[in-house]
Order: structure tokens, then C-alpha cells, then sequence
């Protein structure tokens, strides 16, 4: 028999008369792989956007397909340096969509797919592991059945984790090799080896030509800052302290973000099928020492800049690998510690906002909701929520449908508890969510009340707790001054109550704050433009409902599942409603004529349950772009509304003399609300669209 295989680097040829089928096909597996069109899932991701730069740069010849649902750890800014390439194509869309994965393979003719898509981040898999099952073992194995079914994949790499062999003893001199026991002590690992296990029988039962990669920790620029080493970098440029699990007694071992990249190139061409390779480094780092480097990094003290915080519930104490079959394909380790860590720094340090908010990654213990379709963060910065799924390149752009496979595993469906039933914001939500079709109901417990709160999330099984209750006064903020003890108890001691209930359950709660915590100063003087940003320190106590509003936003801060939206004087389309600023001040006899920013709650209250939906965290100036002064919105009332109205005005000074609490005056800063929702209207805009347009037609 004779056999002529071509490894595109070289020929070999093979003259076997007696050879065993099953011998040659053991030769062949070991013979170079040069694909032609590669599908690269997850790209969007950390480790496998560095691994389809470096193919699309260094193999022109070679088309590679990104396939990325653009989940919170994606950014299609990670794959900037092959924007351009003609070799290079995005795709929008999940791998546990059996339509899509089969449209792809076939149409874009795919002979070799490297698998990176998953959940990774362990904190996240102890709080949503079904997340984790439906990503890792669901989606891995759509994969494979799409392998099996369009019979033309010459390479299936599946990367896994050195997790996946669970915790490494203390004492041990040579690490876990790739024949190994699998012990996963965590859901994240679990759903890790689950995956390998189908990946494995679908080479054995199918021949399907697979290799599977077990890896260490990888770190460098572009990583989603809930992973150590990012996040110790960001709060270190912050000038915070840096969070460890435990006592920091944790072993672990880092490979820079390039190194691996090549290890993942040397694989893909030289790596045997149905075998397995880790990816490692016998170089071993205590969690104390990573982060006494960082700090020496920065030049501040590691004694004062280290605190030790609760543990995991089980934080393994050592992965160690032996990667000596890896260096027999050619591969090692490159770049030396103390270089990946300045390189990693210096890219931080230059790109402080690559990702947006990242509040709530920073914090020790964080939960980051893995939501379908996810995030899109364009290559220019900008992010949006699309559901369509759309294929992208220099030269070609076409619509995928969604899939409609009934078979696929579904979100739960979202339900809302909400407090403040009686209140303007809170009765607004409830008609959004009869709008939108999101089941809802509200609280019957009060606040202060913990059993109550308790027993109303018993009953109702919310995915989100939205708090719209609160004391302003009736019918001003100056009914506080005379009630101090019931203010502090609902808009203190009650907020706190529900934000600690809704933690214990593990559930997000938006709260709807204020921004009248904040006046005019020299460093953000009257008309400049200079807003006031969410982590600037509040300056106003004119008013005792202010002063608690301030010292509760404070104290939520230590709440990961909080999102704080500052609300600034409300107005909805709604004129007849006593409570909008819009309707106060033209029934005042006289108003002050300063600029301020204000809130639309036709436009930001559906955005607000955008941002549940999104599980975004930390505070938000919740107000339009922009200020507008009472004078400008009044003349838009008579242009728009009455023709015939009037007005005068009266300075402050002649404000205060009828007033018990003095009043806030301020501009805030919206760009980050505006970051994450570029549609969102400046002030003016957003008055005139919202409020006085759809008045003028019924007026």
C-alpha cells in the first residue's frame, strides 16, 4: 500500500506493504496540521484573542472565523490588531446555538476549530454554576455534534484548565502529568473536566481527530479585570487596597499572555490527536507574593496595601504541571516574571478604561452575571446591546436569524420585586413592566422590617430587587428637618436592611438614590461644564434628607450587589403630576434661574431596567447629559404648552427666607451612563423629545 501525504512544510512518503491500518493512521496523526480555515470560539476573550492575532498576523493564508457571543469579559477591542486583515471575520453568536455552529462549518468550509468559549472566573461559578454547565458542557458539546454531523474537521483543540486536576499536595515534586486523575474541587472546574470527558469519547466513539490543552494561570494586557493579577494592577492605580483570599498562601503558576499564544500555535500545528497537553510553567507564586510585586511595582507599601479577605469556599492550595511533553514539540516558556508583570502594568496603566465601569469586578468576592447575547463593545470603544446576530469582516457582512432550536437551554425568566408601590418611581415601574412583559410584584414588608423582606422574597422567587422607596417629605424635602428619626429609619436603616436581605439571596438590587448630595465649588463652579463624578466625595449637607441619602450611599458601597442610581429633580411627559419638576416650579410664584442636571424618567426609567438586566453594579449619575436652567425649561413650557405663561425670578439669598432646607445646585457628570448606553439624549434633547413634543400634540 501506498501512501503520499503533503504537511505543506514537507513530503513524506510512505511505502507500507504489511502496515496495520491503525499503524499508518497513528502516522499520520503525529504529521504536521496545516489548516485553511480555522473557527476560533471565545476570541472576543483574553487568551484566544491573543491567540487569533498572532495566527492572522504570522498566516495570511490561513482564514480565521472569530465565533463570540460578546459576554462581560469580551471586548471586540482585544481583536483590534486584526481588524483589517483580510484573513479575518467576526461573528456574533453563541455555541450552544446548533443552527448557527452548523451554518458556520458549512459555509465557511471550517477544517479546524480551537475552542476557548467558556465561563472561567471560579468566584462567579460558586454563586451561578447552572451558568457554567450551559456554557462549558452545553456548548462544547453542540460543538462536537456539529463536528460529527458536517464530517469535515481535521482538528478539534479543546482548551481546558490545570483546575481540572484539583488541588496538587504541598509537598509534591512533580506535577500532575497529562494521564493524570481528574479531581475538580470547584463547579467551574467541574463543568471543565465534564467537557473534556465528551470531548474524549466523541475522539474514541465518532474519530473525531481531538486535542485537548490543560493550562496554568495566563495574565498580561487585555484580560478582564476580575482574574488576580488585573485586578491587583487596576486597584493599585486607584490607590486602593488589594483584596486576598485566605491568608495568600495560595500557589499558583503564571504564563504570559504571549508565551501561551505560542504554545497554542506550536499545538495547533505540531500537536497529536487524542492527545493531551499542559501548558505550564514549574515557576510557583504565592498569592501574597504576586501582590507584594504589584506593590513594589507601584512603589507603595505592601503592609498597608494588602488586606486579607474572607476565603472561597474552597480555594484550592496548589496547581502544579508537568509540561515537559509540551517542550518535546518545540515550546517553552519565554518571558521571564518581572518582564510579563512591567509589560502587563504599562498596558493598564495606558489603557485604564479598555473595559468600561469595572466596579463590581474589583471587588474580593464579585458576581458577574453571564447574560446571554451579552455586551457588544465595538472595536472603537462604544457598546450595545444587540440581539441580532450579524457576521462581520473587511469584505463581507451578512445577517445570521437566531436560532429557533427548541432544544437549547433557556435563561430563567426574569421577575422584579419592587418597593415603593406608592410612590411616583416605583408606580412608573410597575406600568414598564406590564409594558415590557417582565412579571413583577410589589413589596408588601417595610423596609426596616428584616423578616418581612425576607418572607416577601420567599414568596415571590425575584431575579431583581428594585428599591424606589424612600422618605423625601410631603409635600418638600423640608418636612425632614422636622422628622429626622423617620427619615433615618426608612432612607438609612431600611435601605441597608434590603440591600443586606437581597445580598443573602443572592440577588441584584437597583436602588434609586439622589444627586442632590453634591453643590457648585471651585472645582466644578456654575455653567463650566465640569460635572461631578461617581467617585467624587458628596460636599452638600444643606439638607437633613440629603444627609442621609449621602451617609447611605456611602455604607452601600460595601454592598457587591448593589447598582446606585442618582435620580436628580424628575420629570416625566406626565405635567399633571404634582411631583414633576416641571409641574412644581410653574405653579411657583417665583424661581430661581440656575442650571442643573435632571433626570427624564421616560428615557432613563427603561434604562434602569436595562441595567438589571445587564447586572450592572457600583454608583451612576442617573441623569441626562448636560444642564438645563429653570429659566430654559419654563421657556420651553410656554413655547410648547402656554403660550400665554409667565414667570418671575428670585435669587437664592431670597430663596432661602422661605425655605427650612437649603436646596442642592449642581451639574453631573453622565459620561459613564452615556458610555454604556450611547443612545441616551442630552437634557435639552431629551425635554423636548420626551416631555414637550408629545404635550404640544394633546395640548
Amino acid at each position: 500500500m501506498s501512501v503520499f501525504y503533503d504537511l505543506g512544510i514537507a513530503q513524506f512518503c510512505w511505502i507500507c506493504c504489511d502496515l496495520e491500518d491503525h499503524v499508518l493512521l497513528k502516522l499520520l496523526d503525529m504529521a504536521t496540521h496545516t489548516p485553511k480555515n480555522i473557527l476560533i470560539t471565545g476570541a472576543a476573550g483574553f487568551i484566544a484573542s491573543h491567540v487569533a492575532n498572532r495566527l492572522i498576523r504570522n498566516y495570511p493564508d490561513y482564514k480565521i472565523v472569530v465565533l463570540d457571543k460578546l459576554d462581560y469579559c469580551s471586548n471586540l477591542k482585544n481583536l483590534i490588531p486584526s481588524k483589517s486583515s483580510p484573513n479575518f471575520k467576526f461573528v456574533k453568536g453563541d455555541i450552544a446555538s446548533a443552527d448557527l455552529v452548523n451554518y458556520l462549518l458549512i459555509t465557511e468550509s471550517i477544517d479546524t476549530i480551537m475552542h476557548f468559549a467558556a465561563q472561567t472566573h471560579v468566584d462567579n461559578s460558586f454563586g451561578n454554576s447552572f451558568e457554567f454547565t450551559k456554557n462549558n458542557i452545553y456548548g462544547t458539546h453542540v460543538l462536537l455534534e456539529a463536528c460529527k454531523v458536517t464530517g469535515q474537521i481535521k482538528r478539534f483543540i479543546h482548551v481546558s484548565t490545570d483546575e481540572v486536576y484539583g488541588e496538587t499536595d504541598e509537598d509534591a515534586v512533580v506535577g500532575n502529568h497529562e494521564a493524570s486523575q481528574l479531581l475538580p474541587t470547584n463547579p467551574y472546574s467541574a463543568t471543565k473536566a465534564g467537557a473534556e470527558m465528551l470531548v474524549m469519547a466523541y475522539g474514541r466513539s465518532y474519530g473525531l481527530p481531538v486535542i485537548t490543552t490543560r493550562g496554568n494561570n495566563v495574565y498580561g494586557p487585555n484580560q478582564f479585570p476580575e482574574k488576580l493579577i488585573p485586578k491587583f494592577i487596576l486597584l493599585a492605580m486607584q490607590g486602593k487596597v488589594l483584596p486576598i483570599h485566605g491568608d495568600g498562601s495560595n500557589v499558583r503558576s503564571y504564563l504570559y499572555c504571549e508565551d501561551v499564544a505560542e504554545a497554542f500555535e506550536v499545538i495547533l500545528h505540531k500537536g497529536e490527536v487524542g492527545h493531551v497537553y499542559n501548558i505550564g510553567t514549574k515557576k510557583e507564586r504565592r498569592v501574597i507574593d504576586v501582590a507584594t510585586d504589584i506593590c513594589r511595582l507601584f512603589s507603595i507599601d505592601p503592609e498597608t496595601n494588602i488586606k486579607f479577605v474572607e476565603n472561597r469556599p474552597f480555594n484550592d492550595q496548589r496547581y502544579f504541571l508537568d509540561d515537559e511533553k509540551l517542550k518535546v514539540l518545540g515550546w517553552s516558556e519565554r518571558t521571564t516574571w518581572q518582564e510579563g508583570l512591567k509589560k502587563t502594568m504599562d498596558w493598564y496603566i495606558n489603557n485604564p478604561n479598555w473595559w468600561g465601569d469595572v466596579s463590581g469586578a474589583l471587588l474580593p468576592h464579585p458576581r458577574m452575571l453571564m447574560m446571554p447575547g451579552g455586551m457588544e463593545r465595538h472595536f472603537d470603544g462604544s457598546e450595545e446591546e444587540n440581539s441580532a446576530t450579524y457576521v462581520s469582516s473587511t469584505n463581507t457582512r451578512m445577517v445570521v436569524p437566531p436560532t429557533k432550536n427548541p432544544g437549547s437551554l433557556q435563561k430563567p425568566p426574569l421577575k422584579f420585586l419592587i418597593y415603593g408601590r406608592t410612590g411616583w418611581i416605583g408606580g412608573l415601574l410597575g406600568k414598564l413592566c406590564e409594558k415590557q412583559g417582565i412579571p413583577y410584584e410589589y413589596g408588601k414588608g417595610r423596609l426596616e422590617d428584616r423578616s418581612s423582606l425576607v418572607a416577601d422574597i420567599q414568596n415571590v422567587k425575584p431575579t431583581h430587587i428594585f428599591n424606589a422607596a424612600g422618605v423625601t417629605g410631603r409635600p418638600n424635602v423640608d418636612w425632614c428637618e422636622s422628622h429626622k428619626t423617620e427619615t433615618i429609619r426608612v432612607n438609612v436603616a431600611g435601605t441597608l436592611t434590603l440591600a443586606d436581605v437581597s445580598r443573602e439571596h443572592d440577588l441584584l438590587m437597583i436602588n434609586y438614590a439622589t444627586g442632590c448630595i453634591f453643590e457648585y465649588d471651585e472645582a466644578h463652579p456654575e455653567g463650566s461644564g465640569i460635572g461631578f463624578k461617581e467617585e467624587d466625595t458628596p460636599n452638600f449637607s444643606g439638607s437633613f434628607y440629603s444627609k442621609t441619602k449621602a451617609m447611605v450611599e456611602e455604607l452601600l458601597k460595601e454592598y457587591d450587589n448593589v447598582c446606585t442610581l442618582r435620580v436628580r429633580m424628575p420629570i416625566s411627559s406626565d405635567l399633571s403630576n404634582p411631583r414633576n419638576f416641571i409641574t412644581k416650579i410653574s405653579r411657583y410664584n417665583k424661581v430661581v434661574n440656575i442650571p442643573n442636571s435632571m433626570t427624564i424618567l421616560d428615557e432613563l426609567l427603561p434604562i434602569s431596567i436595562e441595567m438589571a438586566k445587564r447586572n450592572l453594579r457600583g454608583i451612576w449619575n442617573f441623569t441626562n447629559p448636560g444642564a438645563v436652567s429653570h429659566n430654559e425649561i419654563l421657556e420651553m413650557y410656554r413655547d410648547y404648552i402656554d403660550p400665554s405663561f409667565k414667570w418671575a425670578n428670585f435669587t437664592l439669598e431670597e430663596q432661602a427666607k422661605v425655605i427650612v432646607a437649603a436646596r442642592s445646585n449642581n451639574e453631573m457628570d453622565a459620561s459613564k451612563l452615556k458610555s454604556e448606553f450611547p443612545e441616551l439624549l442630552s437634557i435639552k434633547e431629551s425635554l423636548i423629545k420626551n416631555v414637550f413634543e408629545p404635550n404640544k400634540k394633546s395640548a
